[in-house]
């Protein structure tokens, strides 16, 4: 999915969001207006599709397979199956007490209760600290509060549990771009992009970047 890069903020507006979206769940019946969060979270990130295939369970051989089969995917509609193949595999939970947290945390987010999403995803991870998309999910949420330093320390640990996730890595260019550090923004996009070269608006980015920050070609 590619669409027309207009300008730098309204290209960073479309990408953020984290990776919040993937496991269906009845938001809370009514909204607290004093806990909705900022405009901020409207903005979207590579995230997963609303359904999910179902995969099998060798996921560590899965994921080498479907990385190299994503770089290879010859059209658009082909890099989303592999895609989404992808996304399943990370959002497989290990638990069904993780699965019960991350569905409350997702119905929590939807209903725009950031600090019980948090509060919930806190749980996952003190339960399940192997559980890669609970630390991605809650780097998501500290974006949106604003709060870059926990953000980008959850960052840090998707990465060192799985360092081809194009959705932290995307989210590391987009905070690392907000602070005004082109050059890290610059890189992170390019690591997102090398993992999966078919991310929306991040190849319009890092072309801004690059004339940015390296200047144009002669």
């Amino acid at each position: 999915m590619v669409l027309r890069f207009l300008d730098a903020r309204n290209c960073r507006i479309v990408i953020l969001a984290a990776v919040m979206a993937a496991v269906p769940a009845a938001a809370f019946a009514q909204e607290d207006p004093r806990v909705i969060p900022p405009p901020k979270a409207q903005k979207k990130l590579p995230e997963a599709p609303s359904k999910l295939p179902k995969v099998g369970a060798d996921r560590t051989r899965g994921l080498d397979f479907l990385f190299g089969a994503l770089k290879a995917a010859p059209d658009e509609a082909s890099a989303k199956h592999v895609e989404a193949r992808i996304w399943a595999l990370w959002m497989q939970t290990p638990s069904d007490t993780a699965a019960l947290l991350m569905l409350r945390a997702k119905a929590a987010m939807d209903a725009q209760k950031i600090d019980v999403a948090l509060k919930l995803l806190d749980s996952v991870v003190k339960l399940r600290p192997d559980y890669t998309e609970a630390w991605n999910r809650r780097a998501t949420l500290y974006y949106l509060k604003n709060d870059y330093t926990r953000s980008l320390d959850d960052i840090r640990q998707v990465l060192i549990r799985e360092p081809r996730h194009f959705g932290a890595l995307a989210g590391l260019g987009m905070i690392m771009q907000e602070i005004g550090d082109d050059r890290r923004a610059l890189e992170a996009f390019r690591k997102a992009l090398a993992v999966n070269p078919h991310l929306e608006k991040v190849p319009e980015l890092v072309k801004t970047l690059t004339e940015k920050v390296e200047g144009r070609d002669i």
